[in-house]
């Protein structure tokens, strides 16, 4: 029997100028916060496009609009035997974001210096991939055969 778990996430990257919008999350193995592309796990029966704009209103209050695939990375995490598959979207949507207040994990959310990303995303299996994108580089797939990191979620 394979007791191997596998998660499905999507994020979105919503751009505006020379920012982009992230999300603090909050996760009880972790001191800190931790900084990534609003987004989360999809729910049994749930489409990837849908999934996003959920989580999106989730965290940021927005109505995102899925445009296109920009990306696809995938980690495994040898402690808890986890594999995730992460599909990225651009995004587009219209006003400002507000605060989470009834997210199980985002805790804050801000515009981002496109040059800032780099320094405030610590996860290299979330990092590694935007900054390739956000410098325009055409690769489009990013594995990792060992997460670096293990979270640990509430739920």
């Amino acid at each position: 029997m394979n007791s191997e778990r596998r998660v499905h996430l999507c994020t979105g990257v919503l751009r505006r100028e020379n920012a982009i919008l992230m999300v603090a999350s909050r996760y009880r193995n972790h001191d800190v916060p931790l900084w990534n592309l609003p987004g989360g796990r999809q729910e049994p029966g749930e489409l990837l496009a849908d999934a996003l704009r959920r989580e999106f209103k989730e965290e940021t209050g927005l109505d995102a609009h899925v445009e296109r695939l920009l990306y696809v990375s995938e980690s495994y995490d040898p402690r808890t035997a986890t594999h995730f598959t992460n599909v990225t979207f651009a995004v587009s949507a219209d006003g400002e974001p507000v605060q989470p207040s009834a997210d199980l994990h985002a805790v804050e959310c801000a515009w981002v210096p496109v040059e800032d990303v780099g320094k405030r995303v610590a996860v290299r299996v979330v990092r590694e991939p935007l900054c390739s994108y956000l410098a325009g580089e055409a690769r489009n797939y990013f594995g990792y055969a060992d997460a670096g990191i293990t979270i640990e979620f509430r739920d």
